[in-house]
């Protein structure tokens, strides 16, 4: 090993641990264990350009174990991003750009936000099929797009986190090898030892699942380059090099146990630790001019291969004008001006299901937008979001739209947000509601990053029926509803799909989940195929008597008889139904809510779900007829009989109420 190889690793493991220290808080152990891969990667193999941390052409690198996020802090910074040393000392404070786990958005090179053990494995996962994709699409077998890898550094927490082990099977399943992770093996947890929990063989287990393995001493710099260039090399499995290491490596009385993994190393034990390690400086945050030269000297070889890509990839635009035409359309995921117009269809007035309804305008997205991509977790006959003009992806064949998750929901949400982090593609993913619960940490990860993912959601209440209670949702609209910038949309009829459709196309600051009926529903829409602005409720039905003000809301399947109480309540009342799509978009304005409620209405919301939310928006006097227990197993119009959502049950519950 050179000297000045590991006088650069001794300043990652230095600045990493003054980083946690001066907070006061964080994990030293990790970035000083993992220092030497770390390296040995940014500083030889990497491929990126700090000018332009967005290039499409980079390769992607992922710290799945975010809780060593000052590994990543010191490397960019180390590597000329636009990263401060003022940011590396403001670790984890208040409105720093270095927040206590990596997050998307707040320093160029940050390609996902991370920390939840086992996301940034399947993001990294997502990010090596949409390369896959992008190549397919777009190469001309001439390296320009999809040419490069998808690194990644995981941890003992990350593999056994089971979103880890859904994404690494269908990892393998499409052979994706261009995918490179290093397994930080360091064989210590919060708890202890990780023989407390995890005997198991991790290089069985990935070579099970299709995976080419490789062990290492991960300190050793030699075994650290055969071992990346073997995985470069293997073109049709993906790698995982199982790096044995010592947790905060360089500590002479922490190391190698846990009082490391996620507390400051101490004054004096930091001390000791810059003695041990042989480091001679006594400035804090201190980098030597030689390691400065080292990544100079890298930068400015990667910004050869930058510019001579840049030439080949004019002369592409030159010879594939449409493509280059279609390129740009991708990446700024163009959506046309009237795409609700482009997307209806007057089969969107029949009466039917809106998952039915869904899968009809997706069909009329995938001919208007080529960078719409999904699928669903084996769902899809029931779902329809098959998309039927196109293939589905397979190993060694990525030329389609269509992805089969498999029954994996919580890899399927994080694989839609490496895809959505990747750029150029629009992705979607579909299971029944229920479901929806299996993939919450994804989504919520989606909204705090401001991704735009689509989420399918079919099979809405318990009006799937049959199914019975462990298959209707109940909690899960107001659970979905709970998460900030995550859009939730429960369309009443096939026009409101439409809207739902257009609405998702169109957010591009986070993602939108769709909510969809198993069973038929009746037209209440009045169309309007001109809008810009997707309303978050509608006013479907008003009866012109004078007497007392009533509002009933409803969304969804409850839309209909909702209007049909109002009806046999109209005698008597001025009532008006309003279908609210959007609930948390509807809360967003109080003076677009006052156009559907008049200050001095009484308010009944029907919804065949928990009602929480709803007294949050809706400030007037307020009944609710909703569920607040598991459903039964019974054909839907028994239940709907049973649970008192018909149109004379709902308007006699409401009489009751106002007398």
């Amino acid at each position: 090993m050179k000297s000045i190889d590991q006088l650069a690793v001794n300043t990652i493991r230095i600045l990493a641990a003054e980083g946690v220290q001066k907070a006061n808080s964080g994990h030293p152990g990790m970035p000083m264990g993992m220092a030497d891969v770390a390296y040995i990667l940014w500083a030889k193999y990497l491929k990126f350009n700090p000018e332009k941390p967005d290039w499409i052409n980079r390769d992607r690198f992922v710290l799945s174990a975010g809780h060593g996020s000052m590994l990543l802090y010191s490397l960019l910074h180390l590597s000329h991003f636009d990263v401060t040393m003022d940011d590396l000392k403001s670790f984890r404070q208040l409105n720093s750009r270095t927040p206590g786990h990596p997050e998307y958005g707040c320093l160029p090179g940050v390609e996902t936000t991370t920390g939840p053990l086992g996301q940034g494995f399947a993001n990294a996962v997502g990010m090596s099929i949409a390369s896959k994709m992008m190549k397919a699409k777009f190469d001309d077998n001439n390296n320009l797009f999809g040419e490069h890898f998808v690194y990644a550094i995981c941890g003992d927490g990350d593999l056994m986190e089971g979103i880890s082990s859904e994404a690494a099977s269908i990892a393998g399943h499409l052979g994706l090898g261009n995918i490179i992770f290093f397994y930080d093996d360091n064989k210590i947890t919060i708890d202890g030892s990780t023989d407390l929990a995890f005997t198991e063989d991790v290089q069985k287990r990935f070579d099970a699942y299709g995976w080419h393995t490789i062990k290492i001493d991960g300190h050793n710099h030699g075994e650290i380059k055969k071992a990346i260039e073997l995985g470069q090399a293997e073109k049709g499995r993906p790698t995982l090099i199982l790096a044995r290491t010592t947790i905060g490596y360089g500590s002479p009385n922490k190391s190698n146990t846990s009082g490391v993994h996620g507390s400051p190393l101490g004054k004096d034990e930091l001390q000791k630790t810059k003695e041990n390690l042989g480091w001679k400086y006594t400035e804090e945050f201190f980098i030597p001019d030689e390691v400065k030269g080292v990544f100079s000297n890298r930068i400015n070889d990667l910004e050869e291969k930058y510019n001579s890509w840049c030439k080949n990839f004019d002369l592409w635009k030159e010879k594939n004008p449409e493509k280059a035409t279609l390129l740009t359309k991708f990446l700024s995921k163009e959506i046309p001006e009237n795409i609700l117009e482009k997307i209806y269809d007057d089969n969107l007035l029949k009466e039917n299901a809106t998952r039915s309804h869904s899968g009809l305008v997706m069909q009329k997205i995938a001919a208007e937008i080529p960078c719409f991509v999904g699928g669903s977790a084996d769902l899809n006959p029931s779902t329809n979001t098959f998309l039927k003009n196109s293939n589905a992806i397979q190993k060694n064949s990525f030329e389609g739209s269509n992805i089969h998750f498999g029954i994996r929901e919580h890899a399927m949400g994080g694989i839609l947000n490496g895809i959505s982090l990747y750029g150029g593609f629009i992705p979607f993913g579909s299971t029944f509601l229920v479901f929806s619960d299996y993939m919450r940490p994804s989504i919520r990860l989606a909204a705090l990053s401001k991704l735009q993912v689509i989420y399918v959601f079919t099979h809405d209440s318990i009006f799937l029926g049959e199914d019975g209670p462990t298959h209707q949702p109940i909690e899960h609209l107001a659970a979905l509803r709970t998460i900030p910038n995550l859009k939730v949309i429960r369309p009443a009829d096939g026009f409101e799909t439409a809207l739902a459709w257009a609405d998702a196309l169109k957010n591009k600051t986070g993602p939108t989940a769709i909510i969809l009926s198993r069973q038929k529903l009746k037209t209440i829409s009045i169309v309007e195929k001109g809008l810009i602005t997707i309303p978050a409720a509608i006013e479907v039905y008003k009866s012109e008597n004078e007497k007392g003000k009533l509002v009933i809301l409803a969304s969804g399947s409850e839309v209909y008889p909702a209007v049909e109480a109002a009806k046999i309540l109209s005698t008597d009342y001025s009532v008006k139904v309003v279908s609210v799509l959007s609930l948390n978009a509807l809360n967003i304005n109080e003076n677009y809510l006052s156009k559907f409620i008049p200050a001095d209405a009484k308010c009944v919301v029907v919804e065949a779900a928990v009602s929480m939310g709803w007294g949050d928006v809706v400030r007037n006097e307020l009944m609710r007829i909703d569920l607040n227990d598991f459903g039964k197993s019974a054909p839907a119009e028994v239940l709907a009989e049973y649970y008192g959502f018909t149109a004379k049950k709902i308007a006699a519950k409401i009489k009751n109420w106002l007398k």
